[in-house]
């Protein structure tokens, strides 16, 4: 029996070698961007959970400022953040939340904020204005109404969501 041995030329154990440390080198810079760019698509969202706020009972027909604090991550960051709405119930007797983020220039807007308008928001950056469902009044600074925010009622207790802009609510 005879076998014949074949050699790896000098040529070939480079050429395997340097592909062999590249594919491994380049397989570790990849690594990362791919879990860069799959991995929030994993990770569980709370952008749509609803908070408790306030008893339903308590909720007026004049709009009331209410504050309560979510949980926020921003990567690695955690941070307790202060969300506002102002909620009333309108004349059916269903309720309202609406955003007091002004859609002009993302200043505070605050009900009965001016004296020469008791009943709008008001909003001080550009004389914005609103009236009390949230509509913006015409000839001035913002050029649409207030967001909405979603919300649920639960054994009597106002539940608060996201904020969705006025034409999807």
């Amino acid at each position: 029996m005879s076998e014949k041995r074949q050699q790896v030329s000098r040529r070939q154990f480079l050429n395997y070698t340097l592909t062999g440390v590249g594919g491994f080198m380049a397989a570790g810079m990849l690594a990362p961007m791919v879990r860069f760019a799959i991995d929030p698509a994993l990770q569980a969202s709370t952008a749509g959970e609803f908070k408790a706020v306030e008893e339903v009972d308590n909720i007026t027909e004049e709009p009331t400022r209410i504050d309560w604090e979510i949980e926020q991550v921003d990567a690695w960051y955690e941070s307790t953040v202060t969300k506002t709405a102002w909620v009333y119930k309108d004349e059916n007797g269903d309720i309202v939340a609406l955003s007091p983020i002004c859609k002009h220039l993302g200043c505070m807007v605050t009900w009965a904020g001016s004296d020469e308008y008791p009943d709008q928001f008001y909003c001080p950056c550009h004389d914005g204005r609103y009236y009390k469902d949230g509509e913006n009044v015409p000839n001035t600074p913002p050029a649409e109404g207030l967001d909405f925010y979603e919300y649920k009622i639960e054994d009597g207790t106002l539940l608060l969501g996201p904020t969705k802009p006025r034409g999807e609510a």
